[in-house]
């Protein structure tokens, strides 16, 4: 049974994604923007790289409650469900004062 229920674990946060094993759901530095993440179409049942942050250099402040308030506003956070959207993950990234750092965490 648990030799199961650990290869049943690892086909939901693994996959394959042109050609090489990925993580799904977990948030890295790089591509062509500043974060990527792989994710999961429900409706397709393919994987999609999805590509998020700003390339310009500047930092996202999420340790000042004003500025993540705005944000989470201008951007309509509450509303972001699809897991596949950039909005979605960039949403996640201003939820809380160190939710970039937990979510980069190895």
């Amino acid at each position: 049974f648990f030799e199961w229920l650990s290869e049943y674990s690892k086909t939901i946060t693994e996959a394959e994604y042109k050609g090489k094993k990925v993580e799904l759901g977990k948030v890295k530095r790089g591509g062509d923007k500043k974060f990527y993440v792989y994710a999961k179409n429900p409706k397709t049942g393919n994987i999609k790289k999805v590509s998020f942050g700003d390339t310009s250099g500047l930092s996202i402040k999420t340790k000042d409650p004003k500025a993540r308030a705005s944000f989470r506003a201008r951007h309509k956070c509450d509303q972001k469900k699809d897991r596949t959207s950039a909005g979605y993950w960039s949403c996640r990234m201003w939820s809380g004062p160190d939710a970039v750092k937990n979510m980069l965490k190895k």
